[in-house]
C-alpha cells in the first residue's frame, strides 16, 4: 500500500511539472518552512568577515579594490546539510560580476586553497543580466568538470552515459527579459528531490534538470552564497528559508 501511494505521488508530481499547458508556476509555499537568516547578524553562517555583513536587515556581500576576494569565496550555512529540500529566498546584485547559491555542495578544507571558504558543487547562478544564456538561474558545476550543467529554459537530463539530453523548453529569451527584475529583488525557489532539480524565478519554472550521472550527480551537501573573484561587486540576500523533504 505504501509503495503504491509513493508511486502515485511520483507520477502526479511528474505530470504536473511536465505539463505543456504554458508557463509553470511554483508550488504554494509550505507553512512549516524554517527561516535560516535572522535579519540581524550572521549567526549560523561562516564567511570572510571582510566581505560579508548584514545591512538594513539583509545579507550583504561586497568586494572592493581595497578588499578583493582571494579566489571565489562563500558564506556557508552551518545549520546542517541539504539532501531533498525546498529553498526559498530573494536576491539582488550589481552587474559588474556574479554570485551564486550553492546547494548539495562540499566545503573544501584540504589542499592548496586561496581562502578558507571554498565550496564546490551545484550552483544556482546569480547575475544582474537579462540576455540568455548568461543570466541568473542556470546550474553551474562550481569547481567541477561539467561547467554549465543546465541552462535557463532547459528541461534536460544528464544521462548515465555522461551526455546531456534536452527534452523540453520552459522559457525563451524575450520571456526571461520580461520576467527578471533588473536592479531589483528577485525571488528564487529551488526544489531538489532525488536526482531531479527545479529552479523557479519570480514564480515561474525556468529550469528542470535530472542528473543521472553515476559519478558526478550530487545528493547531499552544504548551502552557501558566493562572491566571485574579480571585478568589485555586491550582492544581497534576504528571506532565506528551507524545508527538508522526507
Amino acid at each position: 500500500m505504501i509503495r503504491t501511494l509513493t508511486l502515485v505521488a511520483v507520477v502526479s508530481f511528474a505530470v504536473h511539472a511536465l505539463a505543456a499547458d504554458g508557463p509553470q508556476t511554483a508550488p504554494a509555499e509550505p507553512a512549516d518552512m524554517k527561516c535560516i537568516f535572522n535579519g540581524k547578524d550572521l549567526a549560523g553562517w561562516n564567511g570572510d568577515p571582510r566581505l560579508w555583513s548584514v545591512k538594513d536587515g539583509v545579507i550583504h556581500g561586497e568586494t572592493t579594490p581595497e578588499t578583493p576576494a582571494n579566489g571565489n569565496t562563500f558564506l556557508i550555512w552551518t545549520g546542517g546539510t541539504m539532501k531533498d529540500f525546498e529553498l526559498r529566498l530573494a536576491f539582488r546584485s550589481s552587474a559588474a560580476n556574479n554570485s551564486g547559491i550553492q546547494y548539495r555542495s562540499k566545503h573544501i578544507t584540504d589542499g592548496k586553497l586561496r581562502n578558507q571558504w571554498v565550496v564546490r558543487g551545484y550552483q544556482h547562478e546569480i547575475r544582474n543580466e537579462v540576455k540568455l544564456p548568461s543570466v541568473s538561474g542556470f546550474i553551474y558545476d562550481e569547481g567541477g568538470k561539467r561547467g554549465r550543467v543546465c541552462l535557463v529554459g532547459e528541461q534536460a537530463t544528464w544521462g548515465e552515459d555522461g551526455k546531456k539530453q534536452i527534452t523540453g523548453k520552459l522559457i525563451d529569451a524575450d520571456e526571461f527579459q520580461k520576467l527578471f527584475k533588473l536592479d531589483d529583488w528577485n525571488d528564487v525557489v529551488i526544489i531538489a528531490k532525488g536526482t531531479r532539480i527545479q529552479h523557479y524565478l519570480n514564480n515561474r519554472l525556468i529550469l528542470d534538470f535530472t542528473d543521472n550521472d553515476p559519478q558526478l550527480a550530487l545528493r547531499e551537501g552544504v548551502l552557501a552564497l558566493q562572491l566571485h573573484a574579480g571585478k568589485p561587486f555586491w550582492v544581497e540576500y534576504k528571506n532565506i528559508r528551507i524545508k527538508e523533504i522526507k
